[in-house]
This record gives structure tokens, sequence and C-alpha cells, in this order.
């Protein structure tokens, strides 16, 4: 539960940051695609994870978290391009990098663990 509660506030701050970030970039019209992309995959990650903690079932839960898995994915994705475009450079960029990295590793490890656990009942 302790783990529960962390991870709901780490993905939520990964969200505020996303969202920071977002607000930091110089406008242009392509630009403009990429922060609503990167926005809606971003503030997803939080939204989902707290939805699939309160999932009635372990399918529910696992489904739930297959969604989580691939906004956080996606925002990786979006945040790679911004890195490869040099929009910016930074170390703001670098952390959500980072932090985008190891939620991604760490759903995809609930997910095989649950799955193993669903498995051997």
């Amino acid at each position: 539960m302790h783990q529960d509660k962390d991870l709901k506030n780490r993905t939520k701050q990964f969200t505020i940051n996303v969202l920071n970030f977002a607000e930091s970039l110089e406008y242009s019209i392509v630009k403009k695609v990429i922060v609503n992309q990167i926005t809606k995959s971003g503030s997803s990650v939080g939204a989902n994870y707290r939805s699939a903690c309160r999932g009635r079932s372990d399918a529910e839960f696992l489904s739930k978290m297959n969604i989580v898995l691939e906004e956080a994915d996606e925002t990786l994705f979006w945040l790679e391009i911004i890195e490869e475009m040099n929009w910016k450079n930074n170390e703001e960029l670098k952390l959500l990098l980072k932090e985008a990295n190891e939620l991604t590793a760490i759903f995809v490890t609930i997910i095989k663990n649950t799955k193993n656990r669903i498995n051997t009942k």
C-alpha cells in the first residue's frame, strides 16, 4: 500500500513536470502539435495509474496498467523527439527523460508481476 501511494505521488509529480516543461517550450505550429501530444500522454500517466489502483479485479487492473504503460512510453517518445529536434536540451529535459524511462520500467515490472501472480493462482 505504501508503494502504491508513493507511485501515485510520483506519477502526479511527473504530470506536473511534463505540463511545466510543455509550457516552457517556445511556440511554433509544429511545436504546438507535439506539446498537445505530450501534455495528453504525460497527464494520462498519473490519471490512469490512479484509475488502475481502483481496479475491481486483477483483469481490470492489468488492462488499466497496460494503458498506463502505453501513455508513459508515448510520453517518452515525444520527449525523445523534442531532444532530437534540439528544441530544448537542458537539465529539465534530461530529468524528464530519466523519469519517463524509470516509470516505464516500473510499469513493465508491475504488469509482469501481476501476470505471474494471476497465472500461479
